[in-house]
């Protein structure tokens, strides 16, 4: 028996790439879920064109929209097995998703990371602030909490029930790496998977304005530090 896949897709201001994103994602997906973060362009419209379920979230930030998507599962009557969170900007490759659900469907792996390595990266499409967060993070993780992870890429997947477990809660930039800390202790197995990046259509709304890059990054480090503390 196949599982059921959903993807949830956080997406402020996309709406050249949304569709590209939508189109590229693998047909054994059950749904893409799109959650608008309070967009004022034509994203709503053509993520609904292309095909995906479209949620608003009027609150900015990544947190809130990631959490807005999982409301909306938790509100269905067949849950998914397994949930994928990809960016909508188009710097992902939808089609690799194969690949990151892969070690959960054939390995029972509870959470998989697309790593975003640097022989796999278009060049340019990693900001030195992001590349500097990244390593930062996973240094810090492997110094306190003896993680093997080398990123905190948004391409990632995981078991609903682990995920409804996790009981996130960050509502901005801090979402992902919570949600690695997470599962580092509730000692959650998981595994990295190398992907393809590239350059994302339009500008950053974090790593593209220096607010963005300081704000993610007090984020970052303020859940690392508050972990390592407990």
């Amino acid at each position: 028996m196949n599982p059921k896949i959903s993807v949830i897709i956080p997406a402020f201001n996309e709406a050249e790439s949304i569709a590209l994103v939508i189109q590229e994602i693998p047909s054994f997906v059950d749904e893409v879920i799109v959650v608008s973060n309070n967009s004022t362009d034509k994203t709503e419209e053509n993520a609904h064109q292309a095909g995906a379920t479209v949620l608003r979230e009027p609150r900015k930030g990544y947190g809130y929209a990631c959490l807005n998507g999982m409301n909306y599962l938790a509100e269905e009557k067949n849950k998914p097995d397994i949930v994928v969170f990809l960016d909508g900007d188009y710097s992902d490759f939808p089609e690799e998703l194969s690949k990151i659900v892969n070690p959960i469907i054939t390995e029972n792996k509870d959470f998989v990371i697309g790593a975003r390595v640097k022989r796999l990266r278009e060049s340019g499409s990693m900001t030195f602030p992001q590349i500097f967060g990244n390593w930062l993070a996973t240094t810090l993780m492997k110094l306190f909490f003896q993680a093997k992870f080398t990123d905190l890429g948004p391409f990632r997947a995981i078991k609903y029930t682990k995920l409804l477990a996790l009981d996130m809660e960050d509502k901005t930039y801090g979402w992902t790496v919570e949600m690695q800390l997470k599962v580092l202790k509730k000692k959650y197995s998981y595994v990295e998977i190398p992907v393809h990046y590239k350059n994302r259509i339009g500008v950053s709304k974090v790593s593209g304005t220096v607010k963005g890059a300081f704000m993610a990054g007090v984020k970052i480090l303020g859940w690392i530090f508050k972990y390592s503390l407990k």
